[in-house]
């Protein structure tokens, strides 16, 4: 079954950039300056990796924004989590935090970039709190609901069997609440790799949203382009290698 997803996902792919060829270079349907060719992007990926465009080389970039996002990533689930645990196990927490929490929840991660700038100044922390905030939801939601989720008859028979609080806790709860966690997890990362574009107009000096910024304003769509596909690619391996951990630690979910 994996394998056939494997051909599959390749296939798709091949269909998507022979048709993306075929489109922009050998029918040219589309303009280059508004589509180019998958050809320049690969110019571009070989150039970029060699040359430094807008102080780095591909790899730099691709290592800023990663390291951007795995920080912001790590501390949202960790505070979302563990929120999300207390909250859903504990009413009286549920109650002071949720009504705040329903408010926050809806403002954009982007409004607060005008705010973070304003705390943080214009370095990382800023970025780092924009990308944390846009992951820190999923996880928190989630675990909550998970928490929320767990059986009764479960709590019940631990009950019977003389577990008190802290071990219903740590010892039915949450393990009852892990793959809707690790779901959360794994939305979260979408998130923060969906955040770092709009993250690094905060006056960066380097990352992929950062080449995308330059590159929009030197007119060079394929390098737009590239650093999407970087986005895409470094978002998709980290979800595949969530989902590895989701399928050893949950195994009964494949």
């Amino acid at each position: 079954m994996m394998v056939k997803r494997i051909h599959l996902s390749i296939l798709s792919s091949a269909c998507v950039i022979v048709a993306w060829y075929l489109i922009t270079s050998v029918f040219q349907l589309v303009p280059p300056h508004f589509l180019p060719s998958p050809l320049l992007v690969i110019d571009d990926f070989l150039r970029i990796s060699r040359v430094p465009f807008a102080g780095h080389t591909l790899a730099g970039h691709v290592l800023i924004s990663f390291k951007l996002v795995l920080w912001a990533f790590l501390m949202a689930v960790v505070a979302g989590v563990s929120l999300g645990i207390v909250m859903g196990w504990y009413p009286v927490i549920d109650r002071l935090v949720n009504p705040i929490f329903q408010i926050v929840r809806p403002i954009p991660p982007l409004a607060w970039i005008p705010l973070a700038i304003v705390w943080f100044g214009i370095g990382t922390a800023s970025k780092v709190f924009v990308i944390w905030l846009s992951a820190f939801v999923p996880s928190l939601i989630n675990t909550y609901i998970g928490m929320k989720m767990v059986d009764p008859v479960l709590i019940n028979a631990a009950r019977v069997y003389g577990a008190r609080d802290r071990a219903l806790l740590y010892d039915v709860a949450i393990p009852s609440s892990i793959p809707l966690i690790l779901t959360g997890i794994r939305l979260s990362l979408n998130n923060a790799w969906m955040t770092i574009v709009a993250a690094e107009l905060v006056a960066a000096t380097g990352g992929l949203g950062y080449i995308m910024q330059i590159a929009r304003r030197t007119l060079e769509p394929s390098v737009i382009i590239l650093g999407m596909l970087s986005i895409g690619v470094l978002g998709t391996v980290m979800t595949r290698l969530v989902m590895i951990l989701e399928r050893k630690i949950c195994p009964w979910r494949v």
